[in-house]
């Protein structure tokens, strides 16, 4: 289809327009920070803000989650067709399904319309990672499910204000099936408020230089973004190449279960095919299309000029090519909750290293993995008889980002698909707002690797959990799955133990992954009886702690 004609707009100008559709999104980041409630948005900022089209294609993006990001797209199409010439001024839409262009179901969706005199053109968005959304456990990951419905409560697109009136009967549905239903309702204003700041200010621009040099405008930066890309990907040598990684197993019975990546780039394009890549498994590492074509556009993210803004111009050079019923593009009714770290994670790995012969000098090895829980208990300190519910996300003991030509990598950066944009917040703050107890929290000797360029190190974290009563992880076998041990090293061995007591400690060091060999597969097991049926398994050599305690080497 041919672009509609545009006017001619003068380049500064569109630099201008460029920049402040940049600052929109980052003011709509700082609004959410400010106001959210749970420590996951306020504290770790798993949250992202953008832009897009009534059409879904990406205008503007804030530099937070990446892995996010690149599968706004659909959703945002998935709103349009769904509502199609039923959307008006004080609307507000919600979508967490992964298979309607969500990542996974704890990662709620807001859209606000932006409108240009009676239509809509744009899409305000904010996309948080919620601290619970239902399902069989606190905290969304749910290791021990089979199917998504297992996972939360899954919302195709729906809208939640009509005109400007909240639809207050399926607001209360929603938040009666969350476990903290005022924190949920809390974070929800304020991912909506934040929507609400992206709709001001575009308005604002456009007012400010006019529609049609504002969509102008739009579209040169879109175009000016697919020319810088195309024109660092031909730079890089012809040819077909290929790349592999590897998640360790998926607490069912499958081991070593591939990601492969076939690149073929040809002048200015790439065309990535995933098809050979495992297939579906009956745990949450499965992923599904839009968060699998996140992970793909990340991984280019990664090559490119980081001063390119990143957008739906940026990715236009790409072809994706991928099987249904594999674990990259699981079938609908899959579970994926742990896609957004793994797979995607392996989906990045597996495409840098494919390219890394291509382009050396950009290039970079791998990053630590993901080890991932949370805590649910009672707060005795607070003024509540029996304490007060509280739900926890571990974030400390963050991986380091792998090394590059240009230098070592960052320390504690978290993983590849989240490029340093989740924190782990302060720990002072942690231990104000829960019954947490840090003894330690720092870097990981020599746990970067050996090389010109080392790894970021990774962390060791020690902590006492006391609560009211005995504080309920997720499920063990998710550490299992979610903690790949790394490749040099003797396996991985997670001791957890769950016991009647107010105290629980728990000591995590982390360590980057070097991608250059595979994983060694992990050991787990578990005093815990639904790990153990779960597939978990308990090594002969090794004794029962004597106090409660989780440990494991990232």
């Amino acid at each position: 289809m041919a672009k509609p004609l545009t006017p001619p707009v003068d380049p500064i100008v569109t630099s201008v327009i460029q920049h402040r559709l940049l600052a929109i999104v980052e003011e709509m980041g700082e609004a959410m920070l400010r106001t959210s409630y749970s420590q996951i948005l306020n504290s770790s900022r798993d949250f992202s803000t953008a832009i897009c089209d009534m059409g879904g294609r990406l205008i503007a993006q804030a530099e937070h989650v990446p892995i996010h990001v690149g599968a706004l797209p659909f959703a945002a199409k998935a709103v349009s067709e769904s509502f199609a010439d039923d959307i008006h001024p004080g609307d507000v839409f919600l979508l967490n399904d992964p298979y309607h262009g969500g990542n996974h179901l704890p990662d709620l969706t807001a859209f606000v319309p932006v409108f240009e005199g009676d239509q809509p053109r744009f899409w305000s968005i904010n996309r948080a990672h919620q601290s619970d959304i239902g399902g069989a456990t606190h905290g969304a990951y749910n290791a021990a499910a089979t199917e998504i419905w297992q996972e939360g409560l899954r919302i195709t697109p729906l809208r939640l204000y009509d005109r400007g009136e909240v639809r207050r009967d399926l607001l209360e549905m929603i938040a009666t099936n969350v476990r903290h239903p005022r924190d949920f309702r809390g974070d929800l204003a304020a991912m909506i408020g934040s929507a609400h700041v992206g709709e001001r200010r575009l308005l604002a621009l456009a007012d400010e230089f006019g529609w049609p040099v504002t969509n102008a405008a739009i579209e040169r930066v879109l175009d000016g973004a697919e020319r810088q890309t195309r024109a660092e990907i031909a730079q890089w040598k012809d040819g077909i190449y290929r790349g592999e990684a590897f998640l360790d197993d998926d607490g069912r019975g499958n081991s070593d279960i591939h990601i492969h990546a076939t690149v073929t780039k040809r002048g200015s394009d790439l065309v990535i095919d995933l098809s050979d890549s495992h297939e579906e498994v009956r745990s949450f590492v499965n992923s599904s299309y839009p968060n699998m074509y996140s992970a793909v556009v990340v991984a280019l993210s990664y090559l490119i000029d980081p001063q390119t803004p990143k957008n739906d111009g940026t990715f236009r050079p790409i072809t994706v090519i991928a099987k249904p019923g594999t674990v990259v593009w699981a079938n609908p009714g899959a579970p994926v909750t742990l896609a957004t770290n793994h797979c995607a994670q392996e989906i990045l790995e597996a495409i840098i290293k494919a390219l890394a012969p291509a382009c050396p000098d950009r290039a970079m090895a791998g990053w630590g993995r993901r080890f991932r829980i949370a805590i649910q208990g009672k707060d005795p300190r607070a003024d509540v008889p029996g304490g007060k519910p509280f739900i926890w996300h571990f974030f400390q003991a963050r991986p380091g980002g792998g090394a590059s030509p240009a230098g070592d990598g960052w320390p504690g950066a978290g993983e590849w698909q989240a490029a340093g944009g989740i924190k782990f917040g302060s720990l002072e703050v942690s231990e104000v707002r829960f019954p947490l107890f840090f003894r330690s929290h720092e870097f990981r000797p020599d746990s970067g690797g050996a090389g010109q360029y080392r790894g970021g190190p990774g962390g060791v974290v020690e902590m006492v959990v006391e609560t009211a009563e005995p504080p309920s992880p997720t499920p063990p076998a998710m550490v299992c799955v979610m903690a790949p041990a790394a490749s040099s090293v003797a396996p991985m061995v997670c001791r957890i133990a769950i016991r009647s007591t107010r105290r629980v400690s728990l000591r995590a060091p982390s360590r980057p992954r070097r991608w250059a060999s595979r994983s060694i597969p992990m050991m787990c097991w578990s005093s815990n009886r639904a790990a153990a049926e779960a597939g978990a398994t308990r090594p002969s050599a090794t004794p029962m702690p004597r106090r409660a305690t989780s440990r494991t080497g990232l």
